[in-house]
This record gives structure tokens, C-alpha cells and sequence, in this order.
């Protein structure tokens, strides 16, 4: 008696959910990631050995760039609710009388760096020219007639208290701004603080 061979069929698994559900995911993450924005200035850090990386979140930075120009910037934290920024921009302004709409404070959250005295702000935010914004970006007074830097970190500690202060200084700028930052910041009782450098290891050795 003759055996009879069933067809051998091959497995055929339907893709079509599938790729509906990654358009769906795509589509989502499209709609929902927001970009962050760019520093507005470059800054050549110095290198050094250590291997420590920078918080992503509640971190207050200040920049020096090669010029001696000072920039500020504080993220919102991991908790948004908190509204950091509106808070620091809101104590900052009412302390040195600039006034804001409640839409250039919006538009000021999702700003990044920043760096001019606190009454060109205004101006700044809603300027749509890019390169007219980058000529307003002057640099955060320091000096001891009108600190404006100091005020932007007593209120951007006073709205986040679990955000750590780092300094993100160009290679090239001068110390003598870089040792005036750091005096500001030990007046506000600071003391502890990143030094931004560069990713690259670099180890210094010493012929005998």
C-alpha cells in the first residue's frame, strides 16, 4: 500500500500589523519629541583627566566664552510640573523691575543659553531674526556695579535646590572672568561645582 505525502508548505507569518503598528509609533514620536534647542554660544572646553560626566538634568550652567562674554541656562529638571525656568525668569524680573508677557515667558521656556542684561530679554525673545538674535547675546553683567549673573543663580537655586552648578569655560577666555564667576558663585555659598571639559582622556606625564 502506497503512502500518501502531504504538501509541505512553507510558514508565511502576515507583516501588515506589524508595519501599521511602527507607523503608528513613528508617527507618535514624531508628534511628541521636542528638539533641544541650540547654545548660543560655542565654547572650546579644556581637557583634563577626569572621567566625571555632567548631569543631563538639573544642572545650572554658566558659560564663558573665548571673548569673556558670560551665558546662563537651567533646564526644567526630570520633573516639568515644577516649571523651573518660569519661576527663575518670574523672580529675576520682578527683582529688577523688567516686566514679561505671559507669552514671552512661554516662548522663554523653551529657550537654551542665553546671555544679555535682563532688560534686552524681552526684545530678545521675541526677535524672529536669527542672526539680529545672536548680535543681541552681549553677555550677563557680572561686574560688582551690576551683578545680574548672581541674581539668575540665587533664583535658579531657590527654584530647584537639587540642581548642581557647572561652569562651562572656553579654553581661551580670560581668567581674571572666569575667577569673578567663581567669586560669585562662593558669595552665594556654592562651593561645590562641575568644570565642564572635554570627553577626550588626556594624562600629563613627567620625565624623570
Amino acid at each position: 500500500m502506497s503512502k500518501i505525502k502531504l504538501p509541505v508548505r512553507t510558514p508565511r507569518i502576515d507583516m501588515t500589523p506589524m508595519v501599521d503598528l511602527f507607523m503608528l509609533l513613528l508617527t507618535f514620536f514624531m508628534l511628541t519629541t521636542t528638539f533641544r534647542p541650540q547654545e548660543a554660544v560655542q565654547v572650546d572646553t579644556p581637557s583634563s583627566i577626569s572621567e566625571t560626566t555632567t548631569p543631563e538634568h538639573n544642572v545650572i550652567t554658566v558659560y564663558i566664552a573665548k571673548d569673556n562674554r558670560v551665558f546662563f541656562n537651567v533646564d526644567d529638571g526630570l520633573d516639568t510640573s515644577q516649571h523651573v525656568r518660569r519661576k527663575v525668569l518670574e523672580g529675576v524680573s520682578k527683582q529688577l523691575r523688567v516686566a514679561f508677557t505671559p507669552l514671552q515667558i512661554k516662548k522663554f521656556v523653551t529657550q537654551a543659553s542665553f546671555g544679555m542684561p535682563i532688560d534686552k530679554v524681552p526684545a530678545w525673545i521675541d526677535m524672529q531674526d536669527p542672526k539680529e538674535r545672536d548680535k543681541m547675546q552681549t553677555g550677563i553683567p557680572i561686574d560688582s556695579t551690576n551683578n545680574q549673573l548672581a541674581m539668575w543663580i540665587l533664583y535658579a537655586r531657590q527654584a530647584n535646590q537639587e540642581a548642581k552648578v557647572a561652569i562651562k569655560g572656553d579654553n581661551d577666555a580670560d581668567y581674571k572672568v572666569v575667577k569673578r564667576v567663581l567669586d560669585i558663585l562662593q558669595d552665594y555659598k556654592v562651593n561645590q561645582f562641575n568644570l565642564t571639559t572635554t570627553l577626550q582622556k588626556v594624562e600629563v606625564k613627567l620625565d624623570k
